[in-house]
Parts: C-alpha cells; sequence; structure tokens
C-alpha cells in the first residue's frame, strides 16, 4: 500500500481478518473451482468424444485452442470492463456466460459446435479470473494480501483435481454429456449467491463516485470504527494517482527491458507446458493402452500437485530467493514430466509423475504471478502482470495445437509428452536469467 493511501485509509494495513474479507475469499475460490472444473473438463471428456463421433484425437487440438482463445479475449476485451461498470457485474456476467455455454456443450453435435461453444465458454472463464484475483486482493489486509490470493487461486487446481475425479465417475455411469451439464448448472445455481452476498469493489464505487448508501454498509463492515467517507476520500486519491503514469511502454522504459522480456519468456514456457499437459494427458495416456478412468485420474493428480505446490513454493518463497526457488522447480518439473514420458501403464510412476510436475509447473505458475506482481512498481504493476499474462496465454494457445500437430504426425505419446519438457527447462533458464539480471540492476 503506497504511503498516501495508508494516510487516507489506515484501516486497510490493519483490519482484521473479518467475516466479510472471509466471505469474499471463499465466494472467489468456489468461482476459482468453477473455473478450473469448466476449463479443465473438455480435456477430459474429449477421448470419448472422439469414440462416439468417430474422430481422431489429433483433431481435437483446434478444440482445445478455441477455449484457449476465449481465456485470452475474455482477459484482454472483458476483463477491463470491470473498470467501467464494476467488478462484481463483470464476475456475475462471466460466471453466467460459462456456465450457460458450458451447459450448451453437453448438446453439442458437431465440432463447429463444440469450437464456438468451447470459445464462448473461454470468454466467461478468462474475464472472471483476473477480476476475483482482484477482489480478494482488494478486500485482504496488507499483511495477508499474497497468502489470501494464493489460497483462493489454488481453486483452480482444485477444482481441476475435482473435476477429474468426478468425471471419471460420471463417464463410468452416464456419458460425456453429463460432465458438461454439471459443468454448467453449477456456475448457474451460484449466481444467485454471488448477486447477494459478493461485495461490489470500494476502489470501483469510490471511482465511480457511487452514493453513500451504496459503500457505507461495506465499508462498515471491512473496516469496523472507520469513517466511511475518509476511507473512500483515500481510495479516490490512490485511483488518480494509479491513474497518471499507466502505460504499457514503461514495462521498457528505465532499464526494464530484459526484465519484462525473460519475465514473458518464462511466462509463456510455463503456460505452453502447463495446457499442453492438463488437455492432452488424458488423451495419450488412453492412447498408450491406459483406462480412460486412469488416464482422467493422472491429471486430476497433476492439478493437486498444483494446490500443495502453490502452497509449498508460496512458502519457500518468503524465506529464500523467488528466482532460486521457481527456477528450481521449473527443471525438476522437466525431470518428472520425463518419468511421466517413461512410467509406460505403470500407475504408481503416472500418479507420482504426474503429481510432481504439477507441483512445478502448476504451482510455479501461481508463485510467477506473485513474481510479476513483485518486479514493477506500483503505478505499472497491473500492467506488468496483465500483459506477462496475456504472453503467457499465447503460450497456452501454442501447447495444445503443437500436441495436436505432432500427434497428427504418428508420434508416439511418449515422445510427445517427453517433448513437453523442454519448455519446462527453457521457463527454468530465463527465470534463473531474471534473477541475475535483477540482481546486476
Amino acid at each position: 500500500m503506497t504511503p498516501s493511501m495508508a494516510a487516507g485509509i489506515p484501516a486497510a494495513d490493519r483490519a482484521a481478518f473479518g467475516p466479510l474479507q472471509l466471505r469474499v475469499t471463499l465466494l472467489c475460490a468456489i468461482v476459482a473451482m468453477l473455473d478450473g472444473f469448466d476449463t479443465q473438463s473438455i480435456a477430459y471428456v474429449a477421448p470419448r468424444i472422439a469414440e462416439d463421433w468417430g474422430l481422431k484425437p489429433s483433431e481435437f487440438g483446434p478444440i482445445f485452442a478455441a477455449g484457449l482463445f476465449g481465456l485470452m479475449a475474455g482477459a484482454f476485451l472483458l476483463s477491463p470492463a470491470a473498470d467501467r461498470w464494476g467488478r462484481k457485474k463483470i464476475i456475475l456476467l462471466s460466471t453466467f456466460i460459462f456456465g450457460l455455454f458450458a451447459l450448451l456443450t453437453a448438446w453439442a453435435t458437431s465440432m463447429n459446435e463444440l469450437l464456438a461453444y468451447r470459445f464462448i465458454t473461454g470468454v466467461g472463464l478468462g474475464a472472471a479470473m483476473p477480476n476475483i484475483i482482484a477482489l480478494t486482493s482488494e478486500y485482504a489486509p496488507q499483511r495477508l494480501r499474497a497468502t489470501l490470493v494464493t489460497v483462493m487461486f489454488c481453486g483452480f487446481p482444485l477444482g481441476s483435481t475435482l473435476g477429474g475425479l468426478i468425471s471419471s465417475w460420471l463417464i463410468a455411469h452416464f456419458d460425456w454429456h453429463s460432465v458438461f451439464v454439471l459443468g454448467g448448472v453449477l456456475p448457474l445455481l451460484l449466481l444467485p449467491v454471488l448477486a447477494a452476498l459478493l461485495p461490489e469493489s470500494l476502489r470501483y464505487l469510490a471511482a465511480s463516485g457511487a452514493a453513500p448508501a451504496r459503500y457505507e454498509p461495506i465499508v462498515k463492515s471491512a473496516y469496523p470504527g472507520e469513517d466511511p467517507a475518509t476511507v473512500m476520500a483515500g481510495l479516490r486519491g490512490e485511483a488518480a494517482g494509479v491513474q497518471a503514469g499507466f502505460s504499457v511502454f514503461e514495462l521498457f522504459r528505465h532499464g526494464r527491458l530484459p526484465t519484462t522480456m525473460l519475465l514473458w519468456l518464462a511466462f509463456f514456457m510455463n503456460l505452453l507446458v502447463m495446457y499442453f499437459l492438463v488437455n492432452w494427458l488424458p488423451t495419450l495416456l488412453k492412447s498408450a493402452g491406459l483406462p480412460l478412468e486412469k488416464a482422467i485420474l493422472s491429471t486430476a493428480m497433476l492439478n493437486l500437485g498444483g494446490v500443495v505446490g502453490a502452497l509449498a513454493l508460496g512458502r519457500l518463497i518468503d524465506r529464500f530467493s523467488a528466482y532460486t526457488v521457481l527456477g528450481a522447480a521449473y527443471a525438476a518439473s522437466a525431470g518428472f514430466i520425463a518419468l511421466i514420458a517413461f512410467s509406460g501403464q505403470n500407475l504408481t510412476g503416472l500418479l507420482a509423475g504426474a503429481a510432481l510436475s504439477g507441483f512445478g509447473v502448476v504451482g510455479a505458475q501461481i508463485g510467477c504471478n506473485a513474481l510479476a506482481a513483485a518486479i514493477y512498481p506500483t503505478h505499472i504493476r497491473a500492467t506488468g502482470v496483465g500483459w506477462a499474462l496475456g504472453v503467457g496465454r499465447i503460450g497456452a494457445i501454442v501447447g495444445p495445437l503443437a500436441g495436436g500437430a505432432l500427434l497428427a504426425a504418428a508420434w508416439t505419446p511418449a515422445s510427445i509428452i517427453l517433448v513437453a519438457a523442454v519448455p519446462a527447462v527453457l521457463a527454468a533458464a530465463a527465470v534463473l536469467l531474471l534473477g541475475r539480471v535483477r540482481r546486476d540492476a
């Protein structure tokens, strides 16, 4: 928190973690869980859809990429609308979008319909995540902000993990349509709960000149004993100060060019390997002869490892160099990806390799988000993090498309999985070199 803001709203620094902060964190974590479930669901059902429709597994590369294009479009186009209409409205709108179109996916009858539904579902998913991160951060006390955002963000891989376990059971007892029905119904049921219990961003209310009746109950709940007018005046001052220096070109000025490029390289490579694995692992392991329910279980373990990794790496980053911790995690994950590739149908090796790969790849990505926020000064922090994630989304699109191309070229499943170790090594090199650049700066 900036000194001027601390002077205007001292309660934000010393506020207790009260019922309102807990409510915001839990509700945003639930949205993240449903986001993770619906993002991952297509990977779990792709092998069964391919069987039903008589398709080659390689034909699902564009389907995976369509959802990721939607994620990027939602983050770049719909998410910034929160500055005009409010974070709560965009969270509600995005949850409605990804719930409705996940539900419609259950009745898709062609690849074109599947492409369209996955793209629009992705738009909703992509718009939800930045805003629940921002809202959690805004209501968290400063001393707990990083911890609460990390815990909330763990809802995403946790939702993917639970989605794998639930999807395996649903497919075995019903069919692939039921996965999308569940993935659509749950967000739609959550909407009235969010509408009733999720508060609007106080920063948005301050910037938009909201009437006291709108912000006073929230301020009294978030900062007991503080004067609402004083709190809002501090927030208005903060908003005006941040807007003054907002420019993407600042990411490359004042010697920041090497820092920005290396950070972008790390994001690109890690999200490439992460989305390659979460989208293709069930299909590749099934093609290698593993039963579908066990192939899905391996991807669930990948995401579960990410939850553990995010929490463990966060603690390590607090004690040691972030660059060393993240670089080591990426490098180790390359070895664990190789373990998956060489495990064949050995379920113990597959599950161990998947969980440890997730620990490094998924867990370190959450740590890398925090690293990006720490690298840039306050006035360009949102721009720096947003653009790093945007570049990473390009990698997230390239990964699934590359997997489809290699599968179409008749590469073996083991060889395709092994290739994913290469971007993990490059991500490690980028982070370690970034640490050297920052130390020499």
